[in-house]
């Protein structure tokens, strides 16, 4: 329950008390996630070389009574098991003995932390399930610090000090979100506090996803405006419940200097979701603009690029790349790259032959969608130096030859009337169409763990046309680029 409030409170109140013939059945991306995560764990557990306490087989109250008595006799590390205390339910992974006490553990097949290297930090998702057992512990007079950790899929034991500060720009511990998620958590249990939902990017996941989008249309929620968000719609609502209050206002009657009447929301952002909703609320006239002009460079020949990744095996799939000449569309070719096993051998020959291909076309403008692809490139050049040097990828990636559309083009200099930037929705919008009935990058993921476990040539050939359309849609998002007019001021 706290794991899901993170990162969205209505999903709560919806498993606890919406109809559940309103469900959409599990996503097929989830479910892979669920079934690779027992994977990882049941690895992990048959490769440990300490003796340990198993309550694997165990449930219920007997599972919770065979726990305590493992900590009261002072067994070592006991796995699986279950711990109750003050209306706290707690279903730890490990729980390893340190002095006197004990702390909890997570066995997570992603990483144990987030954010670059050099900034990373606990996930929250992580720090507040981890709390919870803590919390438990400590009412049960068993904890040995508020500290627990995870073993992740890197190898790493990666520890969580709750009581540590998270930062300069949050200083706040992690033990306190922990508190505050938890009391949020009861609120809704309770009933004694109302949650909504909002439209974001973990939406589509979801098996609410139908019920909640319905309603937020219906209820022309202001979380539909692309970037606004639960929290700035929580701060906006009671002056503004719906798109259209905010479209029809003026923004200049809620400004004082530099502020606006709204805290945490200064004037230039109140005037870009005012004048977002404008165009959502235009109907059959909105049209997209530029904000600002815009110049995308000019080459004879254009690439339009897109990789996909599987996050869970850490490894690089398949570079796709649609290159078309002299802008004439009846030139396109799609290439591409496929390491045919999650293997680092496949994954280096794939980015090998990727980069090949690439420095036999340096006179080339390459065109991508959001820094993804540069980051996983900078990645495998650490992964791989002897296939290319750091210069060279920083010279591949450099803004005269080398466009990000959604950092660098649409989030800059352009508006859209729809409901979020995604390059599915723009390339839609702009009348593309995916040949996939169900496309996504974790659709692609699902598919190309079922390619691995059967080898089914229809499922490869599938992952290829969802990346040729990918990289097509990017092309017909440019093409859609230089047809917006500026907008007049």
């Amino acid at each position: 329950m706290l794991y899901d409030l993170v990162s969205c409170p209505h999903r709560v109140a919806m498993d606890l008390f919406a109809n559940p013939s309103e469900r959409d059945a599990p996503n097929p991306f989830i479910q892979l996630l669920w079934e690779k995560g027992s994977l990882f764990e049941n690895q992990v557990i048959e490769g440990l070389e300490v003796p340990f306490t198993d309550l694997s087989l165990e449930a219920g109250d007997e599972k919770e009574r065979l726990t305590l008595e493992a900590m009261q006799r002072g067994d070592f590390l006991i796995y699986s098991g279950r711990i109750q205390a003050a209306g706290l339910l707690g279903d730890p992974d490990l729980l390893r003995r340190e002095g006197d006490g004990y702390l909890a553990g997570d066995i997570k097949s992603g990483s144990g932390e987030e954010g670059p290297e050099d900034h990373s930090r606990p996930k929250k998702h992580y720090a507040v399930q981890l709390a919870l057992y803590t919390d438990i512990l400590e009412r049960k007079g068993l904890s040995a610090g508020r500290r627990a950790f995870v073993w992740d899929i890197n190898g790493e034991e990666v520890v969580y000090d709750f009581e540590e500060l998270q930062g300069k720009r949050n200083p706040r511990t992690l033990w306190q979100d922990y508190q505050a998620c938890l009391g949020e958590a009861k609120s809704i249990v309770d009933q004694a506090s109302k949650t909504l939902a909002a439209y974001s990017s973990v939406c589509k996941l979801c098996h609410w996803y139908t019920a909640c989008t319905s309603r937020l249309v219906n209820a022309d929620d202001l979380t539909l405006i692309p970037q606004l968000g639960r929290t700035n719609r929580d701060t906006l609502m009671n002056r503004f419940p719906t798109i259209l209050s905010l479209a029809e206002s003026d923004p200049a009657n809620f400004v004082v200097g530099k502020k606006t009447a709204f805290p945490g929301i200064g004037p230039a952002t109140l005037e870009k979701f005012h004048a977002r909703a404008q165009l959502i609320t235009a109907g059959d006239q909105a049209k997209p603009y530029l904000r600002e002009p815009i110049t995308l460079p000019g080459a004879e020949l254009e690439l339009f690029f897109d990789i996909e990744v599987d996050p869970m095996r850490d490894v690089c799939y398949l570079h796709g790349f649609i290159e078309r000449h002299h802008r004439n569309n009846e030139t396109e070719r799609f290439v591409a790259f496929f390491a045919d096993e999650p293997t680092a051998e496949a994954e280096r020959q794939a980015f090998e032959e990727a980069w090949c291909y690439l420095r036999e076309r340096q006179s080339c403008v390459m065109y991508y969608y959001s820094k993804y692809e540069r980051t996983i490139y900078r990645k495998l050049r650490e992964k791989y130096p002897d296939v290319c040097t750091e210069e060279e990828l920083e010279a591949l990636f450099d803004p005269q030859r080398s466009v990000d559309l959604y950092y660098d083009v649409v989030l800059k200099a352009t508006e859209w009337p729809t409901r979020d930037f995604s390059i599915k929705t723009l390339a839609s919008y702009l009348g593309f169409a995916w040949r996939d009935p169900h496309p996504s990058g974790a659709a692609s993921i699902e598919w190309f763990h079922r390619w691995v476990e059967t080898g089914d040539a229809t499922i490869r050939q599938r992952i290829l046309d969802y990346n040729e359309d990918d990289c097509r849609a990017t092309r017909v998002l440019r093409d859609g680029i230089d047809g917006l007019a500026l907008k007049p001021r």
